[in-house]
């Protein structure tokens, strides 16, 4: 059946180290067999309640940017949202996976103080969503891992905060935004990384954006959204950004010098947009 994608990635993440998860699911294409039907919107809504690909985390895309080239993490993580405040859940659940990937790459940079500041966002979006009392905690030691510029842990505590704010919504009965940040968080992370290597283009660090499986994954779980999602602007915005990227890793080479430049401009108007103004709930 098609659900073996999702039983199938799952066990990369629990067995497989780094460089092989990248490998499988970064570059590798569509992860379904060749005789297996594509899953219909019922079928996803109704499959598990939280991400059944194993993508990986920012920090691990970031590791991989990492083996390949030594990016100005600094100046990516010198990123300004604008305001927190929104009614708009599925706004605040995009915004807060971007803030996740921020997290990420302030740790690159090692810069404490960005940390910090985005650690204190996650809080901020987490209460709008009415999960931040289970993170409570895990800010103040993010905090205290900044403090100590203790960096490794660090990036143990952003994707363990990422884990548990995922887990408080399926509590609550939010599967559906749980997709959202998710989404958030990997077009904020494509954004960064598309920006790295647009800088310094080479053909294998070009290579870490052809995620076709996972874009194809975010597209399919927004289609199996309720309809009061599906009709929201922002995310329709973003659902129709994924088809372009799609598109854009559609070959199965590396993406050119040109491409690379068509995924950064793509991912970040829609960074921008999840980040900007507040957008009206639906």
């Amino acid at each position: 059946m098609a659900g073996h994608l999702y039983v199938m990635c799952g066990e990369m993440r629990l067995g497989l180290r780094l460089v092989y998860t990248i490998a499988a699911l970064l570059s590798a294409g569509p992860l379904i067999a060749a005789d297996d039907a594509p899953l219909t919107a019922t079928e996803i809504q109704s499959a598990v309640v939280l991400d059944e690909v194993s993508l990986p985390t920012p920090g691990e895309f970031f590791a991989a940017i990492n083996k390949l080239d030594r990016p100005n993490w600094s100046q990516l993580a010198a990123r300004k949202p604008g305001s927190l405040a929104t009614t708009n859940r599925a706004q605040t659940s995009l915004n807060l996976g971007t803030r996740v990937a921020d997290g990420f790459i302030a740790v690159e940079a090692q810069d404490g103080q960005q940390v910090k500041n985005v650690g204190k966002d996650i809080i901020d979006l987490a209460k709008g969503l009415g999960v931040s009392q289970s993170i409570l905690a895990r800010g103040n030691s993010i905090g205290d891992f900044a403090e100590n510029n203790d960096w490794s842990a660090l990036k143990e505590e952003l994707d363990a905060t990422e884990n548990e704010v995922k887990h408080q919504m399926a509590a609550q009965q939010d599967n559906e935004l749980v997709v959202l940040v998710t989404t958030g968080a990997w077009l904020r992370g494509i954004q960064a990384a598309s920006s790295v290597i647009s800088a310094n283009y080479q053909p294998e660090s070009a290579r870490l954006l052809r995620q076709p499986a996972i874009v194809e994954y975010l597209i399919a779980r927004m289609d199996a959204l309720p309809d009061r999602l599906k009709n929201d602007p922002l995310a329709g915005k973003v659902r129709k950004g994924l088809l372009e990227i799609k598109a854009a890793v559609a070959p199965p080479t590396p993406p050119s010098a040109d491409t690379v430049k068509t995924i950064q401009q793509t991912s970040t108007q829609l960074v921008n947009a999840i980040s900007g103004p507040a957008t009206p709930a639906q």
